[in-house]
């Protein structure tokens, strides 16, 4: 299909980005468009301003920030993959980055994007969710810090306000694993599980298990009181509601949650 009409600005710093979003309260943000220009060509997005910040140099980089890890925005897939910073010291980001689409999307879709777009499928967030990740949001009033587990808040909707925009993700060095099912190369995953081990806690993050990103609460708290790998992982569905669909039924994907989550923290 053609997309409905709109308007096209290319903005030339996040500031302008914020005010041509201010403009007209229709406005979409244009990042790298794997999420966005789908659902524009099948009319289930009609906005009336496209604001293009997808050659915003400065919200494309991996740097050390301290004690944390500080990733921008507009940083793509591919680069995430093969960053050297990222991939010494938190291998699974790198690990889930490299798993998205196929090459073409990994060179143009960037993890900021992703993360606005609040898909439950999406690879990275249930590892920014079990790295407690934080996010920094530059808008009209200025910039605030949203935890990861505050900004996902329901299917494809997120904390973010209609003139703020995710300039920059914050990561603490991390070890650990991503691991996710699927039916065909390339595809979505059916299910996806983050483990993750920093400051000597482990940490569970899942996708396609819910209308959000999840932690697996429950296996966390089994870690914590000794229980085994597999112990731990029988508790993996615990607080879910996955989906029924053309991938797997409910009960299916409650299964490969315990059996990826026990693989998962058998690597830690």
């Amino acid at each position: 299909m053609i997309p409905a009409g709109f308007e096209y600005r290319r903005a030339g710093t996040v500031d302008e980005a914020i005010e041509l979003l201010g403009s007209d309260p229709d406005a979409k943000v244009l990042a790298g468009g794997h999420s966005l220009i789908p659902l524009l060509r099948l009319r289930f997005a009609r906005p009336s301003l496209l604001v293009d910040i997808g050659r915003l140099g400065e919200l494309r980089y991996v740097r050390e920030d301290g004690d944390r890890i500080a990733i921008g925005a507009l940083t793509r897939y591919a680069d995430l993959a093969a960053d050297p910073l990222l991939t010494e010291r938190c291998a699974p980001l790198a690990r889930a980055a490299s798993l998205v689409g196929d090459p073409q999307v990994r060179h143009r879709g960037t993890i900021g994007g992703a993360v606005a777009h609040g898909d439950p499928a999406s690879d990275a967030p249930p590892v920014l969710l079990a790295l407690d990740a934080d996010f920094v949001v530059r808008g009209p009033s200025g910039e605030r810090t949203v935890p990861a587990a505050a900004f996902f808040t329901g299917m494809f909707d997120v904390t973010l306000e209609p003139q703020e925009i995710l300039t920059e993700i914050r990561v603490p060095a991390a070890t650990g694993a991503y691991l996710k099912f699927v039916r065909r190369e390339h595809d979505w995953a059916t299910v996806g599980v983050a483990a993750t081990r920093s400051n000597g806690s482990v940490h569970v993050g899942l996708t396609s298990m819910g209308a959000t990103p999840l932690r697996a609460r429950g296996v966390e708290e089994a870690l914590a009181n000794g229980a085994s790998a597999a112990e731990a992982a029988e508790r993996a569905a615990e607080g879910t509601s996955p989906p029924s669909d053309v991938a797997g039924s409910a009960e299916y994907r409650e299964h490969l949650a315990r059996v990826l989550v026990r693989r998962a923290l058998e690597s830690l």
